[in-house]
């Protein structure tokens, strides 16, 4: 049951209202691109462990195997036996089938790899896509390390 509002007292106005509603809207654009940094870093940190689980199941793989999957067969092949390594194959190397990167790409797999002192190359294009790219979020994670000329 409800209480009629008696003589002398009120309600919240109209600006008081809008007064409230301006305060929310500040620290809601404060907040939230705080909120999207976290994500995006946590998305980086997803995708660089990702890649550290795939170089220890290829290396299993490697060694049951006696060599790395191609580049053909892909990171498929940690998870299912192929009719050209049957026998030897001891997997699934990896816990799910699940080879996107946290942005929903595919990680890049290639056997034998481009860069001295790796025998593949395994990668995300990060958050933009793209080869390259600006760090934090959009440069590419790799398994591999870029030494400075």
């Amino acid at each position: 049951m409800t209480m009629p509002i008696k003589m002398g007292e009120s309600g919240m106005t109209l600006i008081e209202l809008t007064i409230v509603m301006v305060i929310i809207g500040l620290l809601a654009a404060l907040v939230i691109p705080q909120f999207r940094g976290v994500v995006d870093d946590a998305k980086l940190k997803t995708a660089q462990s990702e890649i550290q689980v795939f170089e220890g199941a290829l290396q299993r793989y490697s060694i049951d195997v006696g060599d790395y999957p191609t580049s053909e067969q892909g990171l498929r092949a940690l998870w299912q036996d192929s009719s050209l390594v049957s026998g030897s194959w001891r997997g699934p190397y990896v816990s799910k089938p699940k080879f996107q990167d946290p942005w929903g790409n595919e990680y890049i797999y290639r056997y034998p790899g481009n860069h001295q002192g790796y025998d593949y190359d395994l990668y995300s294009l990060g958050k933009d896509g793209k080869e390259g790219g600006d760090p934090p979020f959009n440069a590419d994670i790799t398994n591999w390390i870029e030494l400075a000329e």
